[in-house]
């Protein structure tokens, strides 16, 4: 009896306590700042919250075969388009989280080069490949041969891109020197005290980087609440400090 009293308390005195759990699917380029931001969320009282990582692509995937995710959080507003197309969010609670930047990184002793229609990328690699993620599926990839294709690079280095599974493995082949050079997000590089930033790419290269987010169909309030709380001042403090921009309408709806 006085274990059921006790156990009663405990769920009052911590509103996270025993609620299910928030299932949430986001890119892989989050990972990091958005676990801090998780563990600002639960440690108010949040519900708890389990975090897949991988590329926007194969979660959109995921989504659209019926896992059961409550918040989709993607890297390109292209596969929340996707998702959104078969009626599988909630359109209401669509929202831009932040932005990004896309840059060039190496290992932490090479030079900054300036990244332009002169740029001679191949002498950079030498007998090396370029690591990037999947150029025709992951947003990082398709960004930067986009960004290279603008700039009349992309056909001379295409034969030596060493594309990986997601951006933050692309970026794991340059810190373990499996790879000299590789193209990632801003944020993934200010993660990695492996590398460094060498150059980054002008933002009209490439499509604006923007990370959609919103509910999956039949998300329940717990999740709303915790979409709300990474639209909010507090998460969007721990984003900033990872080097994420913040969209002007990155805001939670009134």
């Amino acid at each position: 009896m006085r274990t059921g009293i006790l156990l009663a308390a405990l769920l009052a005195a911590s509103p996270g306590l025993g609620r299910a759990e928030i299932l949430t699917f986001a890119a892989a380029s989050l990972g990091g700042p958005l676990d801090r931001a998780i563990e600002v969320w639960e440690a108010q009282g949040g519900a708890p919250v389990t975090v897949s990582y991988a590329g926007s692509s194969a979660l959109a995937r995921q989504i659209a075969a019926g896992a059961p995710a409550d918040l989709f959080v993607s890297a390109s507003t292209e596969w929340m388009d996707e998702v959104a197309k078969d009626g599988l969010i909630q359109p209401e609670s669509r929202r831009d989280l932040m932005g990004n930047a896309l840059v060039l990184v190496a290992e932490p002793h090479a030079k900054p080069v300036t990244i332009g229609p002169d740029l001679d990328l191949p002498a950079l690699l030498g007998d090396g490949r370029l690591a990037m993620a999947l150029v025709d599926a992951v947003p990082a990839g398709q960004y930067g041969r986009a960004a290279l294709e603008s700039l009349d690079l992309w056909n001379e280095v295409a034969p030596r891109v060493a594309q990986a599974e997601n951006v933050r493995a692309a970026l794991a082949l340059v810190a373990s020197g499996a790879a000299p050079y590789g193209i990632v997000y801003a944020t993934d590089a200010h993660e990695e005290p492996r590398v460094r930033v060498v150059g980054q790419f002008p933002e009209d290269s490439h499509p604006p980087i923007l990370y959609p987010a919103a509910l999956v169909a039949g998300a329940d309030e717990d999740a709303a609440a915790f979409l709300d709380f990474l639209s909010g001042p507090l998460a969007g403090e721990i984003f900033a400090e990872a080097g994420f921009t913040r969209p002007p309408q990155a805001e939670a709806p009134e």
